[in-house]
Parts: structure tokens; sequence; C-alpha cells
């Protein structure tokens, strides 16, 4: 788009013309001008010539001139001659030829001068002209002016809600001007830069950012205001900017299982992961929405744990591209054995409407390890003997086991296990070797830890009994120790376990199985982990409670040598020492395990010590080596000294160790410099106040020792919270120490913890371990601020609310819900009990069920402690629960539904919309009752309702509306009403109030109907009048089986189904009706009726006719017999040569709507044709359908007999003037027909009934042409009132003769008022339409009336109907013509005009004229009107005109020629050369039916196609082909128009119809008078158009006008008005009697006459009484017709002038009638005095002037 800014007026006078823009997007801004750059810079073609569209000036000054040059090339191949227009300002001039000549291929150059005078803009042209045409070249100068060029609009991408996309367009300045621009842009559009300075052809990208925050579609016009400078910046350009945001949606994808499916939040389940190890998941986020999305993953605030989170995932924030997906990895890695970690990762769309959260589970698993056997029996050694035992530790868990045994291996003690530490793989197990080595003789027992990195340790008793010479004990076994143990947890006192064990040795000979230890009370032995602090303290924890059951005691339990450490000793002798105290009341000796080569040694090794006596020993190190370093552990035996060997019951001896830790090393010597680890580097206990145990693993990495001891200078409060076992020790290289750490965390501990730091091998050396041991309160959060509020709830049902808790503790909790007694019956919580592990959220689900109509506050309490110490530390919060109980009810929208009618054995799906207007949710269960509406309603529960809902239990929200959607399947035809209930729920689910209605459905169950509303011929049938094509296709009995129920067995298959494996299918109805085609000669047109169906139902019908072959089942071709029946070789026929074919053979009618079916015979093949074909209604009827056919040789005689049975007329039993009645015979053959009615059986007829002529026929004998009709009159006259039955034969001259049943009934004389007892079946059922309200496919023109029906009427009397001829073609003219050539149709018939034209469209008004005859007839006539189209008789007349021109030319001329010459002359003849016939068949195919044996019998009947052309008949054939026909005359279509009438005599009609009589008029003469003065006075010629407008309609108004207002202005014209009511009457009025008149007699002509003479003689005394009686009456009536015929004509012929002029649209009968304003009455009423007065003089004058 270019935006300039508006300069001056422009000078000079030119043409108007606009120029073409160069891009799309570059458009002239209002007030600017265009593109001139782009326009003229690349040349333009016209009419062959190439050169500028325009010459522009833009650099120019005033008082110059300036000269641009026109180059004019030709480019086309002939010769251009040019006339050239110059400019028409003097501001442009050219020095130019007139005329310019230009050859192909040349140029010619145009100079063109420009004269400026002022500073301003000036336009012109220069046209050049041609033969071909002309154009123009524009000149155009302009002044600088500020001009941009922008983009009419800029389309931004796709963005999502609190997103940005951003994209650029161009700003150019076009101008010579340098421009400054300044954007007004507002959210969320932001351009940048928004101002600028541009100079003459710069341009700048201007980037636009789209940051929308709503999800719209957004359009902005932004302005740009651009000048010379910024504060004159006056003009603007828009640019219009659009976009389009939409809300951004994440989705999570992660492999999902059982649980996930159940909870609305997504799931990551990690499952058990070793203790220390990693295990990694993976979750996709997925954009499913078209833009991109900006995302950011976070942890779920308030649930930080002191260690931090255990799961990390590596995806914090980024984007995802539409339907993209991001992959995110989860890591779970557990830090604290045995518990259940617990996280949620919030995911965060920017702009989103809602957060997702991922729930991060994970078990931590450590290992489960074990040993074969608890205890290791050595048995009885002789002193320094070896034995060696095994033991397995088996690691029955999925995560490696890392253990440490606490013994020394290396020659301190008696017992050794090899390997003393190392890993056991997970699923695993490693077998120990244990080895006895003692050095003294005596007993030997002690319980030796293993310690498993982060489980408690295991103890295995070592036990065995060292034997010498001089001294054997008492061998030590298994059995003592259970014995030991159970002594020792029954009693618990050192002191006097000697002496119990003395005193129940006796009751203790049965030694408890190893087992049975195990059966002890939880509080009577310390865990493992007090087990092994108190052997490594020497059995003096000061921590322990279990301090008074110690036997022996060692203090201090670790010694360090040559370490400076300020909570030990601080001496630099080589020597130490320990006290070991006795705390039982018997005597012990004490035997240390020396070992050889040790620097470290203890004296002295034996001694004895008194009981609660303590003693001291010497602890000396010696190295033998400088700078190295040592460590062991001192094993130290005390046993009973008095106890004997043949004691069964001993007390095992007890161990005490010392473990001892020296260096060597000289002073100012460094040491080894250490190389380990330490996992975990950060230990947290439990935050609960009690004691709680960790372990660590300190690893020696290295390849020297390396020592290690715990450093308490830095933080003396350590050694009071924090111990570690052991505090010192050595580590070879390559192995590992286990430590363990115990505590009891307080409230006054740091958060941030301890600091225990490890020296190594020096003080320069150390490493630090964080000690985490702090007191947590237990916290947990309740949704909602602690408050939970129900929405209002029906009293008595029951709503639940989703409800979370959290544990914001790092404890694992168990809680419980506490709801008052009173409240249970209220409220409801599941689940009320569970676990909660830390930062894990627990949804309750919440039930509140009301009792009143009120509100409720309820506070239920959660108790909640953590799974440690149950029972203990409880804490409580209290939730308030707000509730609100009220009455709820439903309703329907609409509390009665029809649906209509619903087709049987189909369904159909309703919707009632339940409204529930009360402030609760109202849950209900529906039922349905269901009554038939029939003759009396039916309700029978048995029965199962017809209407099924979909949903019969539900709630409706409050204040909402819910679709009930229901599915009806009505079962049969009837009127089906079910009315819906509903009820109530409570909370349980069950009924809580009785049945209240909410609405009634009404259903009509109908099967589809089809009727036949209109029939049609054409073809061989054309000349047959409805009534005749309605009787032979049985067109009544069909509507009637239409528009019935189906049976059961027709609809065994409810749509058409190939169900048939022969070609003669089964039949599934009973119903059967013959559908007659008539009867033609051989090879004449086909016989086609067409059909209007109409669906009168208001379902949709599909409907379709079924041959054979479409009932079939298509087999293959090896299971085909190929063996087929004479009847099937038939219909094989029949079917493949199209005999009878209907068109379309299927199709669907809507309600109302009608369709034509075509329905043809060919009459290819002599003989008589019947074929079965099935009528199917889908879900309906189902009719069998015999179609007939014959086609008759032409050399035969045949009479077709629409029927063979005729009802007549009811006939009034001695009535004198029996009607006349019609009976027709069709001639169907090619040859005329005679017939002859058999009067002898007649004669005997007569005689039968007492010589009365009860049936006579009055014109038995007679010819009926080919194709023609005749009509065989009949008097029908019965004697008794009954149902006569008489067959009369009708003989056929040359042909068969038929037998008729023709049957009557005989009436007594009916009263006044009674049903109308004069209508035969036929006219009562009256079949045939009346009205055609579709035509035809292929009809030229339809009547408004087929069948005008004038019911009973007078003899002797005239009637009239108007009709209008519709030309149903839009763009042909039709000619058309009524044909009353017949002799009945002529005596009583006529439609005026005759003939006429229709043009396309038009409508035509004809008038029927009916005069009944002197005698009562039944009539049944049928009048044709022939139509052809104008073009149809115009093609025929100019091939006429050609033929005749041509056969007058060969009569006239003649041509020498050659023999040798083809002949290709056409002979001319004017008829068709008589050839024999020639087969007409089906088009030929590859394959065909097998022909049928002529010798069958079959074949003779229904012809033969295996007919040969002889060589007579191929020469004929050639002969014709050579002859030029003269050409036959259009066939014109046939349209039939029926009327029917049932004239009575006078008296008759007056005693039976006396309300009808009064609207009847006879006329006097039985002759039909032709209404020439109507006809001249209704109609207008036939050709002529009808002058509703033009000129010629002006003329004749303005003629009428003036002549009818000088009548109205004549005085003479109006006085005769007033003065004619007081002139006497010129006829003279009827007089009437009291009496009713007797009906005239009129005698018979003719043949009737010579018919009533007969009738006369054989009753004359019934007949000559009639006579009488009506001669007097015609007398009388003679005289009084004149002035009644002539006031019926006037009034006939006004009506018939009114419809013809409105018709023509000259008069609007619906217009509003004209108020015509009269004097007063009293000036009337003197003027017509006055006038009276005068004329009443006037008249006395006159005779005396006489």
């Amino acid at each position: 788009m270019l935006a300039e800014a508006r300069g001056p007026d422009r000078l000079g006078s030119g043409s108007p013309w606009k120029t073409s823009t160069a891009g799309k997007d570059i458009k002239r801004q209002q007030g600017g001008k265009h593109q001139r750059q782009a326009s003229s810079q690349g040349g333009s073609c016209f009419l062959g010539l190439e050169m500028k569209p325009e010459l522009v000036w833009e650099d120019w000054d005033l008082q110059r001139e300036f000269t641009k040059t026109l180059v004019l090339k030709n480019i086309h191949s002939k010769l251009q001659k040019l006339h050239v227009r110059p400019p028409v300002s003097k501001f442009f001039t050219t020095m130019i030829h007139q005329t310019i000549v230009l050859s192909p291929g040349t140029s010619f150059s145009v100079p063109v001068t420009f004269r400026p005078v002022q500073r301003c803009e000036y336009e012109d042209s220069i046209e050049f002209q041609s033969k071909d045409g002309s154009f123009q070249v524009y000149l155009h100068a302009t002044i600088p002016c500020h001009a941009l060029e922008v983009p009419d609009s800029v389309l931004l991408p796709l963005c999502a809600v609190q997103h940005s996309k951003h994209t650029t367009f161009l700003l150019r300045n076009v101008s010579k001007l340098q421009t400054y621009f300044q954007w007004d842009c507002t959210a969320p559009f932001q351009l940048s830069p928004e101002q600028g300075l541009l100079k003459p052809g710069q341009q700048c990208h201007i980037t636009v950012v789209f940051r929308p925050q709503e999800a719209l579609v957004y359009q902005q016009q932004v302005y740009c205001w651009f000048g010379e400078e910024e504060d004159k910046a006056e003009s603007c350009c828009t640019v219009l900017l659009q976009g389009l945001a939409k809300y951004p949606c994440l989705q999570l994808r992660n492999p999902c299982t059982k649980v996930e499916k159940e909870q609305c939040d997504p799931l990551l389940h990690f499952g058990s992961v070793a203790v220390g190890q990693s295990l990694q998941k993976h979750f996709d986020i997925f954009n499913p929405c078209p833009v991109t999305a900006s995302f950011s993953v976070s942890r779920l605030s308030n649930g930080v744990p002191l260690l931090g989170s255990e799961f990390s995932c590596d995806v914090t924030r980024g984007k995802v591209a539409p339907g993209g997906s991001l992959r995110a990895t989860v890591t779970y890695t557990p830090a604290v054995v045995d518990t259940v970690s617990v996280d949620y990762l919030s995911l965060k769309c920017r702009g989103a409407l809602n957060n997702i959260l991922l729930k991060l589970t994970g078990n931590c698993e450590g290992p489960k390890v074990s040993f074969s056997t608890s205890v290791v029996d050595f048995g009885c050694v002789e002193e320094g003997g070896t034995v060696v035992q095994t033991v397995k530790l088996v690691n029955s868990s999925s995560v490696e086991a890392i253990f440490q045994w606490d013994l020394d291996c290396s020659g301190h003690s008696v017992f050794s296990i090899q390997p003393a530490s190392g890993i056991v793989l997970p699923h695993s197990h490693t077998t120990l070797k244990a080895v006895y080595r003692p050095t003294q003789p005596i007993a030997h027992h002690r319980r030796v830890a293993c310690l498993i990195l982060h489980r408690d340790p295991m103890f295995c008793d070592l036990i065995g009994t060292c034997h010498s010479e001089l001294q054997q004990s008492a061998i030590l076994k298994p059995e003592h120790l259970v014995l030991y143990k159970l002594h020792w947890y029954r009693r618990q006192d050192p002191l006097d376990t000697l002496s119990v064990m003395q005193q129940d040795q006796d009751k203790q000979r049965l030694l408890c199985p190893l087992e049975e230890s195990h059966q002890r009370p939880e509080n009577a032995a310390p865990s493992p982990m007090e087990e092994y602090y108190q052997s490594c303290l020497g059995r003096m924890d000061p921590l322990s409670s279990t301090l008074s059951s110690t036997h022996v005691s060692v203090v201090p339990s670790e010694l360090l040598f040559n370490h400076k450490m300020s909570s030990l000793s601080t001496s630099s002798t080589s020597s130490q020492s320990v006290s070991i105290t006795n705390h039982t009341r018997g005597k012990l000796s004490l035997v240390w395990t020396a070992a050889q080569d040790s620097p470290f040694s203890i004296s002295p090794s034996l001694c004895d010590l008194a009981p609660l006596k303590s003693t001291s020993f010497r602890v000396t190190y010696d190295p033998a080596q400088l700078n190295t370093l040592h460590a062991a552990q001192l094993e130290c035996f005390a046993y009973y000294k008095n106890q004997h060997t043949e004691e069964p019951l001993l007390c095992p001896p007890w161990c005490v160790t010392v473990r001892v830790v020296g260096h060597s090393f000289q002073p100012g010597k460094e040491h080894f410099i250490p190389c380990c680890s330490l996992k975990p580097q950060r230990v947290v206990f439990p935050a609960l106040s009690v004691l709680s145990y960790r372990t660590v693993l300190l690893q020696n990495c290295g390849d020297l020792p390396l020592t290690f001891c715990l450093d308490h200078s830095s933080d003396p409060a350590l050694a009071e919270s924090v111990s570690v076992i052991p505090s010192c020790g050595l580590i070879q290289p390559g192995n590992h120490q286990i430590l363990t750490l115990r505590t009891t965390p307080t409230e006054d501990s740091p958060k941030q913890g301890y600091s225990v730091r490890l020296q190594l091998n020096s003080a320069k050396h150390t490493k630090e371990l964080a000690v985490v041991s702090v007191v947590e309160k237990l916290c947990v959060s309740l949704e909602g601020d602690g408050s939970l509020y129900f929405h209002p709830t029906a009293v008595g049902s029951g709503t639940q609310r989703t409800h979370l808790i959290r544990n914001l503790s790092c404890l694992p909790l168990r809680f419980q819900w506490s709801i008052p007694e009173s409240d249970q019956e209220l409220i409801s919580v599941e689940p009320d009990a569970g676990e909660l592990h830390p930062n894990e959220s627990s949804a309750q689900i919440w039930s509140f069920s009301p009792l009143a109509q009120q509100t409720y506050t309820l506070k239920p309490s959660l108790t909640f402690w953590p799974i440690q110490t149950p029972g203990c530390n409880k804490s409580k919060l209290s939730l308030k629960v707000i509730g609100m109980g009220s009455k709820g009810f439903i309703k329907a929208e609409k509390a009665f539904l029809d649906v209509g009618e619903i087709l049987v054995g189909s369904y159909r799906l309703i919707e009632v919309p339940l409204v529930n207007s009360s402030p609760c949710p109202v849950p209900f269960c529906l039922s349905v009752q269901q009554i038939l509406l029939d003759e009396e309603p039916i309700h029978d529960p048995r029965t199962a309702p017809t209407l099924k809902l979909d949903c019969e239990r539900g709630t409706i929200a409050s204040h909402s509306t819910m679709l009930l959607r229901s599915t009806i399947r009505p079962q049969r035809q009837a009127q089906y009403l079910w009315t819906i209930s509903y009820q109530t729920l409570n909370a349980s689910g069950f009924v809580s109030s009785p049945p209240q209605a909410l609405c009634e459905v009404r259903a009509n169950g109908v099967f589809p109907t089809l009727k036949v509303i209109d029939v049609f011929g054409s073809g061989s049938v054309d000349k047959l009048s409805k009534v005749h094509l309605w009787k032979l296709f049985s067109l009544d009995s069909l509507n009637k089986h239409l528009l019935s129920n189906p049976s059961p067995v027709e609809l065994t298959y409810t749509t058409p189904t190939r169900h048939s494996l022969r070609s003669c299918p089964s039949i599934f109805t009973k119903t059967m009706l013959d559908l007659n085609f008539s009867a033609a000669p051989l090879t004449s047109d086909h016989s086609t009726f067409v059909l209007m169906f109409h669906n009168p139902g208001p379902i949709p019908v599909d409907w379709s006719f079924l041959f054979p072959e479409d009932q079939l089942i298509e087999l293959e071709y090896w299971a085909e017999t190929g063996e087929f029946s004479s009847t099937e070789l038939y219909q094989m026929k029949v079917q493949d040569n199209h005999v009878f074919s209907v068109s379309p053979r299927s199709g669907t009618l809507l309600p109302g709507q009608q369709r034509a079916v075509h329905f043809s015979y060919s009459h290819d093949f002599a003989g008589t044709d019947r074929f079965p074909v099935v009528f199917k209604l889908s879900y309906g009827r189902e009719i069998m359908l015999n179609f007939q056919g014959v086609t008759v040789e032409r050399d035969r005689s045949y009479l077709h007999f629409a029927s063979k049975q005729h009802v007549f007329t009811p006939v009034t039993i001695g009535d004198c003037t029996p009607p006349r009645q019609v009976y027709e015979l069709h001639n169907g053959g090619a040859l005329p027909v005679r017939y002859e009615v058999d009067s002898a059986v007649l004669s005997q007829l007569q005689v039968d009934n007492f010589n009365h002529p009860l049936l006579c026929c009055l014109n038995p004998e007679g010819e009926v042409l080919p194709g023609e009709t005749a009509r065989v009159e009949w008097i029908f006259s019965p004697l008794e009132a009954k149902m006569y039955h008489m067959d009369i034969p009708i003989h056929v001259q040359d042909g068969d003769s038929t037998l008729v049943r023709f049957e009557g009934r005989g009436l007594y004389s009916p009263t006044v008022g009674s049903k109308n007892p004069f209508t035969s079946r036929d006219t009562r059922e009256t079949p045939e339409p009346c009205v055609q309200r579709l035509p035809f496919p292929g009809q030229l023109v339809f009547l408004s009336e087929d069948n005008v029906s004038l019911g009973n009427i007078p003899v002797c009397s005239r009637f009239s109907r108007i009709l209008f001829l519709t030309n149903v073609s839009h763009t042909d003219t039709v000619h058309y013509s009524w044909d009353l050539l017949k002799q009945s149709n002529q005596q009583v018939l006529q439609i005026y005009p005759e003939q006429g034209s229709l043009c396309p469209g038009e409508s035509a008004l004809c008038v029927l004229t009916f005069t009944s005859t002197d005698y009562p007839t039944c009539y049944q006539l049928d009048v044709i009107c022939q139509a052809i189209q104008e073009a149809t008789l115009t093609r025929y007349r100019d091939a006429l005109q050609r033929w005749e021109e041509e056969k007058e030319r060969q009569q006239n001329e003649f041509t020498i020629t050659d023999k040798t010459l083809p002949e290709n002359q056409g002979v001319m003849t004017d008829k068709e050369l008589v050839a024999s016939p020639v087969r007409k068949g089906p088009p030929l195919r590859k394959y065909k039916t097998l022909p049928p044996i002529c010798a069958s019998g079959s074949c003779e009947t229904v012809g033969t196609i295996c007919t040969k052309i002889t060589r007579a008949e191929r020469k004929a054939q050639r002969e014709t082909a050579k002859a030029w026909k003269c050409p036959e005359p259009p066939h014109p279509a046939l349209l039939h128009l029926g009327v029917t009438a049932h004239s009575h005599e006078l008296l008759e009609c007056y005693t039976h119809f006396p309300n009808q009589f009064n609207e009847h008029y006879s006329i006097q003469s039985v002759k039909p008078q032709q209404p020439e003065t109507a006809s001249s006075r209704t109609s207008l010629p036939a050709g002529q158009p009808s002058p509703t407008h033009g000129p010629v309609r002006d003329i004749t108004t303005h003629v009428l006008t003036s002549l009818l207002r000088g009548i109205l202005d004549d005085p003479a014209f109006s006085q005769t008005l007033i003065t004619s009511p007081s002139k006497p009457i010129t006829y003279q009025q009827q007089e009437t009697s009291s009496h009713p008149a007797v009906q005239p007699q009129f005698q018979f002509s003719g043949t009737v006459a010579g018919q009533r003479e007969q009738h006369s003689a054989v009753d004359s005394e019934s007949t000559a009484g009639c006579s009488e009686t009506k001669s007097h009456t015609q007398n009388t009536l003679h005289a009084e017709h004149v002035s009644a015929d002539i006031c019926e004509d006037v009034l006939l012929n006004t009506l018939q002038n009114l419809m013809m002029e409105a018709v023509r649209g000259e008069l609007v009968l619906t217009a509003h009638p004209r108020s015509v304003i009269l004097p007063p009455v009293s000036t009337r009423t003197r003027r017509t005095s006055k006038a009276m007065a005068e004329e009443r003089e006037r008249n006395r004058k006159e005779p005396a002037g006489i």
C-alpha cells in the first residue's frame, strides 16, 4: 500500500484514468496517488504495439520545458495505421502527425513536452486509434510529497496465550523527501521501532510483536503518522494487524498402570530401588494444541525434606512445538532404607487454564542378609589344636550387602572368620570359614557381631571347649546357651544367675531347643544395635537401659597409643591400664588371649576376680618396627571358678574386648597420606526424640593402611549427643569399616546438624560427616484452610466431596478421623484411617446426608502420630464441615411431548430435557408406564415398554438441565402413550419418595404407506381414458392394500433381500393383484403406464419393484445346475428381452412427496405375457403384482376386456325412466372388430322376469376401430330390490366370444334426505383424481381438473365449468385442440376455445358447457385434448416442404447416367413400402439365454425369439432404406378430461334432491346451443397474445375510459337509470303454485324411441299414467323460459368475462372495493319522486296526442 501526503489540486483536464498496482499489497491510500515507479519501468502491449502505459514527470521546475520520449514499437506481423489524438491541455504538447504508419518490427518516437506554469500536479493523455480499437497513454506530472509504502495487512503467526510471536514487514520511503514516521499501536501488538526518520528511497524493517492475554481473534488498525518533522506529521497510513491466540495445553504421556487409570493425576512409580543406587524413568510432555507452549517443571511447595528431594528431573523448563513432545527424565536416588519416597512435580504451562501434577513414588530397599546357622559349635579341641567350620552368609534381596565382622582375626582372638569383610551380591551367598584356635584349656563362648551396612548387626554365637592333659573343663554345648538365655530372660539379675541355675537344675532336665530362645517378651532382650553398642563399650554403655544386667565390664574399651586426643589418655608411655569389674555374686576366673608376635601385650594374662570386685591389667604397646600402624582387639574370657565339669547346666563364659590402636611414627615424621571415602556424607536421623541408629561406610581406597579416630575437640557437645562405634580403628588397604552412629534427636539440636570429624592417621588429615538430629513437629495440612463446604443437598439423599490431606513432615504418619457420635448420621469419611508417607497427599471422600432443611456446622477431628511410635506423640486437627439440607425436585421442560409417527420395527432417539430448579442436586430413579390408546386405554404391566431410557438412574445438578435420551421401538401400529415418572433416592441409593409424573410422551407406530393418485398412459394406450387405465391396473385395490397393515409373514425380510436360490423365488405374501397392460398389435409402440405415487404418510418410504432376478442369490458358476424349467426359461426370456420394465425400480419418497414411475410393456412377441413382480415397501407391505399384457397379431380381430364383470348403477324399482348406462369395449388389435350382443340371452332374461325388460341393450351391434373404444349403452330396469347377476355373451366377428357378468341392484324408493342411492360403486369410490398437482414426465400441458363431476342433475339442463390449460414448458410454444368428434360428446359437451396456442408457461381459460339430454343417463365421457409443440410442427412442415420440392423436381427432371454408376438416387414414396414385419428384439450382446424349443406349447403361446429374416425381407429392407418416405405428421400428445354426471327426471330430482333442485335450471330445447355471443366475448382468436401490456392495452383503456365517462356525464342516461324502475316489466312473472309442479315428459328419438316402445308394450299401465302427467307440465313451462334463458346467458357470459380478465391480469379479484359517495336519502327520494311524476305525466299526454 502506498500512502502519500495530499498535495495541491491538479491542473489540466484529461479523461479519467486508472492504473494497476505493481503488486497485490500495493494500493492507493485515500487522497494519495498511484505507484508511478513500478508502472513506468516496464512496458505494456496494446493491439500489437509495445510502449509505456504512462509518462511521469517528477523533478521539474517552473518556467522551463521538460521533454520525454514515448516509443511505439510494432510487434505485430501486419502494418499498423494509427490515428493520434494529441494532449488536450496546453501544458503537454507533442509535434506528431495525425496519422502514424508502423511496419512490422519498426518503432516510432513521439516527443512529449511539459511546460508547467505553477506548482501543482498535472494530468493528461494521448489517445491512439486503429481499426482494432483504441488505447491511451497517460501523462502525469507530480510534485514531491511524503509517501510511505506499507502492506495492507500483516498476519501474525498463531500464538499461545501469554506467549509472544513476532514478524516483520517493510516500511519504505518512496518519495523524494526525507520522511519522519511514528507508529500508534496498542496492546496486544507492539511495533519496533516506534518512530524513525527515512531518507528518500530508504526502507526499514518494522518488527511486530504479538503478546495476547486471552484466546481471541485480534484485528487492529495501527496508524503510522508521517511527515517532514515530528511536530508536522499530519499524513497517516494504516496497517491491519491480525493475530489469532489460543490457549496452550500440555499432556503427560507415560506407561500407564492400573493405579494411574483410577486416579486423576498421572503417576510415575519407580518401585523398589536399592539404597544408594539410582533409577531413571521417563515421561513425555506432549503438545496437542496448534501453538507452541512454554512450560516449567518444579517440585510442589511446602514439602522439602531434610535430605532434600530424592527425585531429580533433568528438565526444568522448555518449549514444545505444536504436535511435538519432549521427553523428561526423572532420577530416583533413595538414601534411607525401608522408606517410601513421595514427591510431586508440577507442570506449569504459561497461559494454560490448568496445571498438571505428576506424582513420583519409590521404595528404598536395603539388603536382607541371614546366616546359615546362628551358632557355630567347634566342639572339644585339644590344647594347641585348630578346628574349622563354615558359615554361609545369604543375601536374599536385590541389593548388594556390605558386611564386616567385629572380630580381630589377626591372632588376638581364639576365633577368626575369613573373610572378615566383603560384599555379598544380590540373591547370592558367601561361604565364610570360622576357625577355632584355643590357647587355654577352658570353655570359650563369644557372641560376634556381623555389621551390615544400612541394617542392624547380626550376631553369631561361637562356642568351643579346650582340653589339656592336665585340665579338662566341662564341654560347652548349644543347649547350654539355650538354658542360660532362658534363665537370663526370666531373672535378668546377674547376681542370682548361678544360684538360680543350680536350684532349678533338677527341674530343667529337658533342654529346650534353640528355637525357643526367640520366644521371649519384647522388652526382655535389647535390640541388635543396643547389644552391639554394649559389646563395643565394654558392657558399660551409659545410654543403655540394661546396665544392671551386665555380668562383666571393662573400662576403657578403647586405647590409643601415641595419639594426641583430648578425650583420651595423653600419656606418651607405651603402656596403659584397663579395669575389669565382676558384677556377679560368684568368683570369676579371667583369661586373656595372647597373640604371638603382637606389639600389644597385657599382664597379668590370668587372674581370679572376687564377686563384685574389680581388678586392673596393664596393656603394653611395643612395636618392633618404626613408622608403622598397629591395631588389635584384645579379648578376655570370664567364667565361674567353682563350676564343675559334671554339672549338666553350664553357665557359658563371658567375653570382653578392648580395642587398641597405635603407631610408631617418630616425632616430625610425616604420616601416610590417607585416601578414603565416606558414604553417605550426610546422615539424617528420624525427627523423633527416640534413640536412633545409622550406619556409614568408611572405605580405604588407597594402597596404605590408615587409622581413624573420632575428634571431639571441635564440638564438645557432640560427644554427649552423638556416639560413633567404633571411634577408632585401622583399615587395611582396600578394606572398609562400617561405622555406627547413635543419637537421640532433640529440639535444641541445630537445624543444620553436627559436623563429626574423623582424624585420619594424624590431626592433619580429617574427614567430616554431617549429622542432623533434630526433633520436628508433626505437620499435616488440610485442604481449604481447614474448612469443607458441601453444596445444598436434598433431604434424604447424599452428596460426596473429595478433600485432601497432606503430610508436610519428614516422618511417616498414621492418621485416624474421629466423628462425634451425634454427627455420624450426617457425615462420613472414607477412608477414615491410613498412613501418610512424607510429602504424600491423600484424598478423603466425605459424604453428607442431611436429615432436615437446615444448615449444619460439624467439626470432625483428625488424629495423627508417627508410625515409629504408635500411641505416642499424637496430634489433632479439626475440620470445619458446613452443609445445608434443602428440598429437591425435578420436572420436565415440556409436560407433553408428541414424537409423531415412527416406523414400526425401527427406532427413534428422543431427548427429554429434565430441569432441576431447586438449589440442590437431585438423585433420581426413572420408571416408564406404557398405555396403548386404542378403543380403550390398555395398560399391561407385564408388557415391556417400547420406550427405553438410556439412563434410569442419575443425578441432576442444581439449577441445571439434563437431556434424558430415550429410544422408542414400536412393535405394532398403534398409538402409544408413555408416562415417565421419577423417584428420589437416598444416600444408600434406595427409593425414598413415591413416583411423581414427569411428562407424557405420545407416538404413533405406523407402517410405510403409498398411494397412487394419478395415472397417465402413452404409446399404445394413450387413447384410453384415465378411468379405463385406473381399472386396468386395479389401482383401487392397490391403494387399499398399500394403505393397510402388513402381515407378519410379509416382514420376514424388512428390506429387499436376495434370499432365493431358485429362479422362481418364494412368496411371503398372500396379497396378489393383476396389472393389466391392455392389448396392442404386434410391433406397435410400447404400452406405457405412468403412475404417480404419493406418500400420504408422515414417514419416508423406501419402495422397490423386485423382479425374480432381484431376489436371486448370486451363486458361483460351479454351484449352478444348468437345468431350468419352462417357467424359469420363460421368465429369463421376459427379463432378457425387457418385455416388462419398470423405471425407476426403487426409490424413496419423503412425506408428501410424489414420484412418477413408468411401467412399460413391449409388443415384440405375439401372445399373452405374464410376469410376477414383488412390490416391496421397506418395513411395510409386500404385494405380488402379476403383470399381464396381450400382443395381438396384426391379422387377428381382438377385443380387450379390462374386466369381465361390470356393475350397474343402482336403480329404483318402479322407475318409469331408468337411466342409460354405458359399458366400454376396447379394440386391442390392428383390424376393425364387429361385435354383437347376444339378444337371445336378453330375451330369455326378459321371459324369466315376467316378460319385463330387465336389461336392454340400445346398440347391440357395432364396429370398433383399431385402438378405439366403443360405448355399449344399456338400460337396467329392476323389478325387485335385490342384486341381479346377468351373464351376457358378446360375440366378435372372426374372433372369440366373451361372457361378461353384469351386476345390478334394485332399490326401494329412498326417503328424502337419505344418502344418495344413485351412485354406482365405481362412482362412489371416485378413484380417479380430480386435480393434477404435478405434470408427468414428458407431459406438454396439463389441466387444472382432470375430471369434472357434475353429480346428480336434472334432464335438459346446462352446466358450465371453467378449466385452465397450462403449458408446462418454459421454452416451447404448444398448440392444442379439443377432439369433440364423438357423437355422444357432440350432443352434450362443448368446449371453447376448441383450439389455440400456449406460450411458454402460459395458462389458457377453457369453458366447458355440458347439456344433459332429455332422457336420464349415467354419463361417463372422455374428452381428448391434443397438444403438439410448435417446434415439432415447424420441423414437420419444413421436412414436408423439402419432400414436396424434391418430388416435384424428380417429376420434372431426368438424368441420363451410365449403367455402371451406383444407384444412389432415392425413390420418392408417399407411403412406406409394405414389407414383412421385422422382429424387434433386444440389443445384441455377447451372451444370450438359450432360445426355447419351438415345438413346446409355451413357445406357441408367448411367441418365439428365433425368427429368421428371409432374403425377401432383407431386399425389402434395402429398398425401404433407399426410399425417401413422405414425412409423417407428428403424433400429438393426448390429454384426457373425464366428465361424469347422472341425470334424472325433474320429478325425481325434486323428490330425491329437493335442496339441489333450485340450483339447476332446465332449458327448453334438448339440443345444445352454441353460445356464440359468450364465445365471442370471452375468448380471443387463436394465436393472438393477450393484450395485457403494451400500446394496444393503453389505447383500449383510453377509449373505453372516455366512452364510460361520456356516458356517465350524459344527463339523459342518468335520467333513464332513475326512471327505469317505474317502467312495466317486459316479461310476465311466472306464477308459482303451492303444489309441486309436475315434471314434463320427453319423447325418445331414434333407437331410443324404438326401445322405449318395446318397453311401453310390456308395461302399458304404468307408462300411460306417467305420460298423462308429464304432458300437462310441458305445456305449462314452455312459455316461461325465454327471459330466464336470456338472463342465464347474460350472467354466464359476464362471469366468464370476469374470469378471463382475471387470468389476463386486467382484473384483480382481491382488490379492495371502491366506495361510491351517494347523495343524501332525501335528495334521492325527491329526485326519484319528481322523475316518476314527470314520467307518468308524459305517459298520460302521449295517448292524448295520438
